[in-house]
């Protein structure tokens, strides 16, 4: 199973690496996070290597912040060392 998961996520990365760089890493965001946090946190933009994300609050903010380096590497899986950091923004 894992060999699938594997092909279809090197499909997927071919897919986004045509797409500008910006469209690219604000598609793949809900791959790189999974979907429960997609859900509850939408990449609003992306430009010099900063991915921003925004939450609903303070402490999923907090939460997210310890997976950032996750995210990066996740990011860095696909597209190289295109995404260099994620930040995220509460919705007020």
């Amino acid at each position: 199973m894992e060999h699938v998961r594997t092909g279809l996520r090197n499909i997927m990365a071919d897919l986004l690496r045509s797409r500008p760089a910006e469209e690219a890493v604000m598609v793949a965001w809900p791959i790189v996070c999974g979907r429960e946090v997609a859900e509850r946190a939408r990449a609003i933009g992306f430009a010099q290597g900063v991915l921003t994300v925004e939450v609903s609050d303070a402490a999923w903010r907090e939460q997210l912040l310890s997976f950032a380096p996750r995210y990066v590497t996740g990011f860095n899986e696909l597209f190289g060392p295109l995404v260099k950091e994620v930040r995220f923004k509460i919705n007020h």
